[in-house]
């Protein structure tokens, strides 16, 4: 996958698009490439409405907008392009996806620009990764035939994707309660649990309240510490080590995660156990990640690009999807230096999940 980043990419695209058109005026006399951009994207569109299938030879424009660097999203980037790969080898078309790349890193500037470029270019689809990018995407294509798919929402109806008909995907909804259980049955008698996550991430808000509202429950206590960048994750980090908690819950919020190497070995010297919503959060440090398994979200994410380009589907005709949430993904390397014995860890797990599997700490995964 390219780690480019998108200003300077988007950049290069354009200085590229302007040399070629200086060329092409040179060489004919007439300003045609606006005009050849417009009625590609005429055919495209109308191709689109009117639910036709794909010709064999066929090559589709794929606008992939990655959210920001994280394990999690890029393993979905990398499971959507690897799937289109193979489908389009099946079928005989090809989804062009390699001139259609953005990282936005979290800069919602950023998203606006992509956004907007992409429409420029043309795109057949946009696949938006995470929730704020979906909510870009889908406005940049207002006025549009453009259709988006999104994947890592977890939560389309709060994000405000339902009833919309130009916008459908993947979800990966997460189970608090089951989270908070392996909490409490890797901890029993636990009295004060530690929640720390951004206040402006919606893919937060629904969980933090189910969290709340399972201690308010079990007559836990909550200590409650907020971030909105790495720097001030690491402060609210600390914060809840001087708070004395000994266990931390984390949804599936993009800021945490993008903090985590910078934040998993002060809760381990403080004896800290991190519970968290994404199996990227235990590759990267976290006693344990929870959730959906995103090489499979990624290729059901593809999969509907697939439907709506060359099947003749429309997104009103593709429900968004949600997968099993019960895997958990322990790292064994922060399991042992937190002094618990694994096993006894993964029996305490057992009756709240479906499957368990084992990390050791790294950057990405490989």
């Amino acid at each position: 996958m390219k780690n480019l980043n998108m200003i300077s990419r988007r950049s290069f695209l354009k200085a590229a698009l302007a040399a070629s058109t200086v060329s092409a005026m040179a060489l004919t006399g007439c300003g045609s490439a606006a005009s050849s951009t417009a009625s590609s994207a005429a055919v495209s569109s109308s191709a689109a409405a009117s639910g036709s299938t794909a010709a064999a030879g066929e090559t589709f424009k794929v606008g992939i907008v990655n959210y920001v660097d994280h394990a999690s999203l890029n393993q979905i980037v990398e499971s959507v392009e690897s799937r289109l790969d193979a489908i389009g080898k099946e079928k005989g078309v090809t989804f062009d996806y390699a001139d259609y790349y953005a990282n936005a890193q979290a800069d919602q500037s950023n998203l606006n620009q992509i956004g907007a470029d992409l429409v420029a270019d043309g795109v057949d689809v946009i696949v938006a990764v995470a929730t704020p990018t979906a909510a870009t995407m889908l406005a940049a294509v207002e006025d549009t035939d453009i259709p988006v798919v999104y994947s890592a929402v977890t939560d389309p109806a709060a994000a405000g994707f339902d009833g919309e008909e130009n916008i459908t995907g993947t979800s990966d909804a997460l189970n608090t309660d089951a989270i908070m259980n392996l909490i409490v049955a890797a901890n029993p008698g636990i009295d004060t649990i530690g929640l720390l996550y951004d206040l402006s991430q919606d893919s937060s808000t629904q969980a933090i309240a189910d969290a709340k509202a399972f201690c308010e429950k079990n007559g836990i206590k909550v200590v409650e510490k907020n971030g909105t960048t790495t720097a001030e994750v690491q402060m609210a980090a600390e914060a809840l080590v001087a708070a004395g908690v000994k266990a931390v819950f984390t949804p599936t919020d993009n800021t945490i995660m993008t903090a985590e190497l910078s934040i998993y070995e002060s809760f381990i010297e403080a004896g800290v156990q991190h519970y968290t919503g994404a199996d990227s959060f235990a590759l990267n440090g976290a006693l344990v990640g929870y959730g959906v398994d995103y090489v499979q979200l990624g290729e059901a994410t593809a999969d509907m690009v697939s439907q709506l380009l060359c099947d003749g589907k429309t997104p009103a005709d593709l429900p968004y999807q949600t997968f099993d949430s019960g895997i958990v993904t322990i790292n064994t390397e922060t399991a042992a230096a937190l002094g618990l014995d694994l096993s006894a860890l993964k029996e305490a797990f057992k009756p709240y999940c479906t499957e368990i599997t084992e990390v050791t700490t790294a950057e990405s995964f490989s």
